[in-house]
């Protein structure tokens, strides 16, 4: 894939017996357009750029489609599973399993009911056909998780950061901590948020051993210690001035966490000090629905929202890659050198306009750290790559 190039994936119902390669380009052969907000990158062996991407259909015969990229032809190749279990909202991929996946997804019950349930997915082995007559993939093994009784919408399942058999589910205004046993996966505790009707979402923090989840409730940021379900580890109150769509952890630099929210504004907090963000930008023109750090560099930040733009933004000040404190002992030690490096400066580095409709999801790919997929509603899944002299910038 060139350097300062895109690559646009269309979703579409498949009505032919094609499982393998779509153009990597929309034509106008497309047909069915679908609407999809549910993007995932590859996490667990991470040699090869692969995203999910699942469709958002009210038809029956959703799909989850497994994306691979060969960087040395620039092309896209995919396979397609059937998902007919409804609309899918979210998917995340575990980092212990590369081929496993959790499905959050709509359905209708009793005919007026619609409820939101979540489902383990395992891929099979090989993702070839068996059969050429086939139209579309089956999964090895689903298993629908027992969420019912704690509440009707299940946002997230999140995997566990270091234990591979524990996951935690968001169901209304509960985390549901479950296990992954030889029989099934069952249910181990529960935290029962006071005065809180329903989070948003929620994720695993990176540190402090695992036992700390962080979920966002209306305008405000919560951790929580799984081990003691009466205790709130830390909050930030009225975080945005509205509603927090999405958050993510630095995988870095401990005690940092991103958010965004409809307020249109990406904020970079140090959970340490509560009371104010080290890092904020309001680039975005409408609500942001995905911020993600960079696994490797992570003073690079991805947003996406609902203007139809994907931002690359540097907060490189509050990074782990952060330049030094200058002393005077090193300004003698620099007499005579070459020039000193020139860090990437704090702010928007670029706009990525590609997409004519919001963007629900933005991904980093595990296997290439300057390749990042973006998804917006109309079923447009884009991969780009972070511009070449904002890389050689921090490389060098």
């Amino acid at each position: 894939m060139e350097e300062n190039s895109s690559l646009v994936y269309g979703l579409e119902f498949q009505v032919s017996n094609r499982i393998a390669s779509h153009c990597s380009i929309l034509t106008s052969r497309t047909l069915f357009v679908t609407q999809a907000r549910a993007l995932a990158s590859q996490q667990a062996e991470s040699n090869d750029v692969r995203f999910f991407v699942a469709t958002q259909s009210l038809k029956p015969n959703n799909q989850l489609h497994v994306v691979d990229l060969n960087e040395d032809s620039s092309a896209l190749q995919s396979r397609i599973f059937a998902h007919p279990y409804g609309e899918v909202w979210r998917l995340t991929a575990s980092p212990h399993d590369p081929r496993l996946l959790a499905s959050c997804y709509s359905l209708l019950k009793g005919g007026t009911q619609v409820v939101m349930e979540t489902a383990l997915l395992t891929l099979p082995e090989s993702l070839e056909p068996k059969d050429s007559e086939q139209e579309f993939l089956a999964f090895e093994h689903a298993e629908t998780l027992a969420t019912s009784e704690y509440g009707a919408e299940v946002r997230t399942t999140e995997f566990h950061p270091s234990d591979p058999n524990q996951l935690a589910c968001v169901v209304d205004g509960k985390i549901v901590l479950l296990n992954r046993g030889e029989a099934a996966t069952r249910v181990v505790a529960e935290i029962n948020a006071k005065n809180v009707p329903k989070f948003t979402t929620g994720r695993w923090s990176h540190f402090h051993q695992g036992n700390h989840f962080i979920a966002l409730h209306d305008c405000s940021i919560r951790s929580y210690d799984v081990r003691d379900p009466n205790h709130v580890v830390w909050s930030i109150e009225e975080a945005h001035s509205q509603m927090v769509r999405d958050l993510d952890c630095n995988p870095n630099k401990q005690c940092h966490i991103v958010s965004g929210g409809d307020d249109g504004v990406m904020k970079v907090w140090d959970f340490r000090n509560t009371k104010e963000h080290v890092f904020a930008r309001s680039d975005h023109h409408h609500w942001i629905w995905s911020v993600r750090f960079n696994t490797y560099h992570d003073q690079l930040l991805l947003s996406s929202g609902s203007d139809g733009k994907v931002l690359l933004t540097c907060a490189g000040s509050v990074s782990s890659e952060a330049p030094e404190v200058i002393t005077a002992a090193d300004v003698v030690e620099q007499v005579g050198a070459s020039e000193p490096r020139e860090h990437l400066a704090d702010g928007l580095l670029q706009t990525f306009d590609q997409h004519e409709d919001s963007v629900y999801g933005v991904e980093w790919s595990t296997a290439d750290p300057w390749m990042f997929a973006s998804l917006s509603y109309d079923g447009r899944m884009i991969i780009s790559k972070v511009p070449k002299q904002y890389k050689y910038q921090i490389l060098l």
